[in-house]
């Protein structure tokens, strides 16, 4: 995050690559989960380096080929091979264009509301919010989640000295974050496995880290690109 650059572009490239692979390993097998991944994080690469115009056409090739390759569920791969590629656009623009502290923001707000969630659901416990898809998560996490992220606005609010649309920003993140979460869920759910891989032990997938990464970035950028959002647009 704080040199940038091809080493930062190189590393959501090679996470978004993990990312599809176990993608394809959940919805059909590991036989195209090797070429899709390398053909995603190659797209990516060149996306980060073209005009916008042509960047979209770059991250939606993916999505067309393994709906193409693939033989099963091709209609849920695309959709989430689109969020896949959108997000880590995102993370690569968002720093690109603003800088390390509007990426940190949206980092801190994940991480504020996956953490504050579990800890307040895990000691108040309560009402289930969505038992069919997420039988442990409960709305008083839920709740302590979006409190979380509203703390994190309220530190970049005095520490940067952003007006108070940096509050309605985090709470807004922080749910497109839970949405990312509990769309991974759904997923998971529907191909009766409980985590993406295995390649984080005791953590499950790296998918499992990054769910909420990726409702907060496509929910972002894409804000950004209709309204001017982005509330942390300093250098």
């Amino acid at each position: 995050m704080w040199y940038g650059g091809w080493l930062f572009v190189g590393l959501v490239a090679l996470i978004s690559a993990v990312l599809v692979w176990e993608l394809v390993t959940m919805v059909e097998s590991k036989s195209n989960a090797v070429p899709l991944a390398a053909f995603a994080a190659t797209m990516l690469l060149f996306s980060a380096f073209v005009p916008s115009t042509f960047s979209l056409i770059l991250l939606a090739l993916p999505s067309l080929v393994g709906f193409w390759r693939l033989q099963a569920n091709q209609a849920l791969f695309a959709a989430y091979a689109g969020i896949i590629m959108v997000a880590a656009y995102g993370l690569i623009d968002i720093r690109s264009v603003h800088g390390v502290p509007c990426l940190l923001w949206l980092a801190l707000v994940v991480i504020a509301t996956d953490v504050m969630g579990y800890f307040v659901g895990r000691t108040v416990g309560g009402p289930k919010f969505w038992p069919a898809v997420s039988p442990k998560k409960t709305w008083s996490g839920t709740i302590g989640g979006w409190v979380g992220a509203l703390a994190v606005g309220g530190f970049f609010m005095v520490w940067a000295g952003i007006g108070p649309i940096i509050l309605l920003a985090s709470f807004l993140t922080s749910i497109a974050s839970q949405i990312g979460d509990i769309a991974e869920s759904v997923v998971k759910r529907r191909m009766g496995v409980k985590d993406s891989s295995n390649l984080l032990p005791g953590h499950g997938g790296v998918f499992d880290r990054f769910d909420g990464v990726l409702g907060a970035s496509v929910f972002v950028v894409t804000a950004e690109a209709v309204s001017d959002f982005m509330p942390l647009m300093v250098r």
